[in-house]
């Protein structure tokens, strides 16, 4: 009987261990802003945490992210205006594309 539950306990430690140290599968965004040099930096924002990154001849991209909803803002440069879009959804392994953001003067 106490070998058992010694097989048993082991069996459930190790079963606890797989899932605790299994890879969180982590999605992204991408996103082109016309025109190209219509702004510079792109933020994300989810609950606290914030995020930046570079735009390379109009294009920006987002990766390892947690699945869940986020706001992007584009800091325009002169004459554009800022842009923000909400409840951007990533689901695990995935990434979603935002296509092309059109920049308003």
């Amino acid at each position: 009987m106490k070998k058992i539950c010694a097989m048993l306990s082991v069996l459930i430690v190790m079963g606890l261990g797989a899932i605790a140290f299994t890879n969180a599968k982590l999605g992204g965004i991408i996103g082109k802003i016309s025109p190209a040099d219509g702004a510079a930096v792109v933020t994300l924002v989810a609950g606290t945490d914030t995020l930046k990154a570079d735009i390379l001849q109009g294009a920006f991209g987002f990766s390892n992210l947690k699945e869940g909803v986020y706001s992007i803002t584009i800091k325009a440069n002169a004459p554009y205006k800022d842009t923000t879009i909400e409840k951007v959804a990533v689901k695990d392994s995935a990434t979603t594309d935002l296509g092309e953001i059109k920049l308003q003067q």
